[in-house]
Formats: structure tokens, C-alpha cells, sequence
């Protein structure tokens, strides 16, 4: 009888980085993933910096790591960009996402594969548990106000992130797709690639035991960084609604988030005494005021790039 063998399969792991000396500890975490029998892995690093300042530390770093690097300069200061260098270099069965401050956990990368076997999905997104230091407002870290988890509409997931997720990179529904340039500075170039991803018959799973983990800097435990983060958030929704409304399906919406962002303002204020559900709902009605700016078509707010710079 002939024995029939399996290709392996193969994947990359690709990491955006801008001047990010936690990049380090990113490499360290995949270094000890758990792989599964016969897997190859590949990590892809895209310097996003208008020199190539990572080039250093990845060259530091290969011998700790046991896995191919390969190193890619795309400047610069947008995202967009890396993300596309990735998507450009990348050449396995899978193609995994993970941000330049983030650990993995060892299971990390088995879990989204057992998910993508599972469910057949195009993608698979995992949760981002966010790390907290003993600076951050208490009610903040009793909240979490900054971990990352997908989003149900009527139990399916609509939309998705590249903090933590695996694309099955022959699935028609991410053929040719490229995240947007414009929006490589604002944010919100990942919702809107999985959105599109989504209404061309792509499906979104989640691993909820494929778990990584962010840090919260001092620069980001803030209501002001929520606040803008929210508002964001909100404006590319509204702006991805009115790509597909026009007329009278337009203003509904925009009176429909506006009632929303009033009501959420409203119960802000009479849950004052309690921090986390004030917060909550107030940073929930600036989200839908950022809806009702981006349905008049004002552009997303620029958050990154220069305006969060890390030190080397």
C-alpha cells in the first residue's frame, strides 16, 4: 500500500514595526511557539521607518529565533504600507498578523490553526489581552477599556483586526486585497480590508484561546487616547456606511447615531459615581459621534505615524 504524505504546511508571521524596542520581546515570544508537526515557520519583519532602523535589532535577534526572518524596509510612517509588504512577501498557506508590542502565548499559533481547520475560515482573529502597569487609572484597568475582542452582529463577525489574526491566503475572498494607503496614517485600514473581505464572501472565525498580550504605555492609559481612538473607530464606520448609503438612507443614519451618541452621553452622566460605566458610556457616545462625522464625509483623524513614536 502506498503511503500517501502531507505537504507541510507552511506559515508566516508577519510584524509591522515603527521604532519599536519591544519588538524584541515580540521575537522572543515566537521563538518559543508551539508549531505543529511538520509546520514551517516564517517570520516577516516590516520596517516601517524612513530608515531602516529595525535592521539592527532583527539581525540581533536571528540567533535567538529558530525560524527563518525575513527582513523588509517600506517606508514610510504608514502602516498601510507594512501591512502591504507583508501581504506582498508572504508566500505560505497562512498568513498571521501580530503587532511589534505584543507576546504571544505558547499555544498561540496552534489554536488558530485548529479554528482555521475547524470552521474553513478565510480568517481567524484571536483575543488581545491588554496589560495594565500600576500607573493606569484603577478604574481603567478594572474595566479593561483596552483589550481587543471581535464583534457579533446577529452571531457572525462582520469585520476584523490585524493585531492578532491568521488569513488563509488562497481564499478568493482575500485574492488581490491590499489594505488602503489613505487610511495608513488615521486607522481603520484593518476594519475596512476585513469589511470588504467579508461582503466578498469571506468568513470570520474567532480563537478565543489563541491569545496575545499588549501593554498599555503611559501614553495610552488615558481617557484623551480612548477618546480619540473611540472617535476613529467611529468615523470610519460612518464612513463605510455612507459608501453604501446615499439619500434619505444617509440622514437616517446620521439620526440614528446621533440619538445613539445622545443617549450614551445622557446615561454617562447619570451613572457619574460609577467611573467605569461613566467611561464606558461616554467613550461609547464619542464613538458615535465620530459615525454621524464620518457620514458627513470629514476624513479619520490621524493617530499614528509621528504621532507615536516610540524610542529605538
Amino acid at each position: 500500500m502506498t503511503q500517501v504524505h502531507r505537504r507541510p504546511i507552511r506559515i508566516d508571521i508577519a510584524v509591522c514595526t515603527y521604532r519599536r524596542a519591544e519588538l524584541d520581546q515580540t521575537l522572543l515570544s515566537l521563538a518559543v511557539l508551539s508549531v505543529p508537526t511538520g509546520a514551517i515557520i516564517r517570520i516577516i519583519i516590516a520596517d516601517n521607518d524612513v530608515t531602516p532602523s529595525a535592521r539592527g535589532r532583527v539581525d540581533a535577534m536571528r540567533s535567538a529565533v529558530p525560524f527563518e526572518i525575513v527582513y523588509v524596509h517600506c517606508p514610510a510612517s504608514n502602516i498601510s504600507i507594512a501591512r502591504n509588504a507583508c501581504l506582498d512577501h508572504a508566500s505560505g498557506d497562512f498568513l498571521a498578523f501580530i503587532d511589534d508590542d505584543e507576546t504571544a502565548s505558547e499555544d498561540w499559533l496552534t489554536e488558530m490553526l485548529i479554528m482555521a481547520d475547524t470552521t474553513g475560515a478565510d480568517a481567524v482573529l484571536g483575543p488581545v489581552q491588554a496589560v495594565y502597569a500600576n500607573v493606569a487609572p484603577a478604574w481603567m484597568q478594572r474595566g479593561d477599556f483596552h483589550s481587543t475582542l471581535p464583534v457579533w452582529v446577529a452571531g457572525e463577525i462582520l469585520t476584523g483586526y490585524t493585531c492578532n489574526v491568521l488569513l488563509r491566503r488562497g481564499a478568493p475572498s482575500l485574492a488581490g486585497r491590499r489594505f488602503n494607503i489613505a487610511l495608513g496614517r488615521s486607522g481603520g485600514e484593518d476594519t475596512e480590508f476585513f469589511t470588504h473581505m467579508h461582503k466578498a464572501g469571506g468568513r470570520i472565525a474567532y480563537a478565543a484561546d489563541a491569545l496575545v498580550y499588549e501593554p498599555v504605555p503611559n501614553t495610552r492609559a488615558s481617557v484623551s487616547w480612548l477618546s480619540k481612538r473611540r472617535y476613529r473607530m467611529g468615523q470610519t464606520h460612518g464612513r463605510m456606511l455612507l459608501e453604501a448609503r446615499g439619500g434619505f438612507g444617509r440622514w437616517r443614519a446620521i439620526a440614528l447615531a446621533g440619538t445613539k451618541s445622545a443617549y450614551c452621553f445622557a446615561a454617562a452622566a447619570l451613572l457619574s459615581a460609577s467611573p467605569i460605566k461613566r467611561h464606558r458610556y461616554g467613550l461609547r457616545g464619542i464613538m458615535h459621534a465620530g459615525v454621524v462625522s464620518g457620514l458627513f464625509g470629514v476624513r479619520e483623524i490621524e493617530q499614528y505615524g509621528n504621532l507615536e513614536k516610540a524610542p529605538q
